[in-house]
């Protein structure tokens, strides 16, 4: 009997100071989360539409500029604000390159629109008799 308790006792312990180890690390080195999330997409009627799911107590600023810096929507979000959904028109703007960047000062997700009209295909029939 005395056997059988010696190396249970030694493996128990050995448990409990894993266990106590890993319970420190991870209280000591917490991960970062992120403090919002988003989706981007066009509907059927070609406007940009934005959802953002956040966590409350954080501000964003969502800004859509051109390549050369120039603003042509910013969006304050309030701190208590968690979810908002955002409808962008861009059908006056002209075509090229965007960026859509969405940031709480601390994180900054940027995603690049790209505006292009589609011209007009003219099919041409032949019709021929014989």
């Amino acid at each position: 009997m005395k056997t059988l308790i010696k190396p249970l006792f030694v493996a128990i312990a050995l448990m409990l100071t894993t266990g106590y180890a890993s319970l420190a690390h991870s209280a000591s080195d917490p991960q970062p989360t992120a403090a919002f999330q988003s989706g981007i997409y066009t509907n059927q009627a070609g406007k940009l539409q934005i959802a953002l799911d956040k966590q409350a107590g954080h501000t964003l600023y969502v800004r859509l500029t051109n390549t050369d810096g120039r603003m042509f929507f910013v969006q304050r979000v309030g701190k208590q604000q968690t979810s908002v959904r955002l409808r962008l028109d861009v059908s006056d703007l002209p075509d090229g390159a965007y960026q859509l960047t969405i940031t709480d000062g601390k994180d900054i997700a940027q995603h690049t629109v790209t505006l292009e009209t589609q011209k007009p295909v003219d099919t041409n029939r032949q019709v021929a008799i014989n």
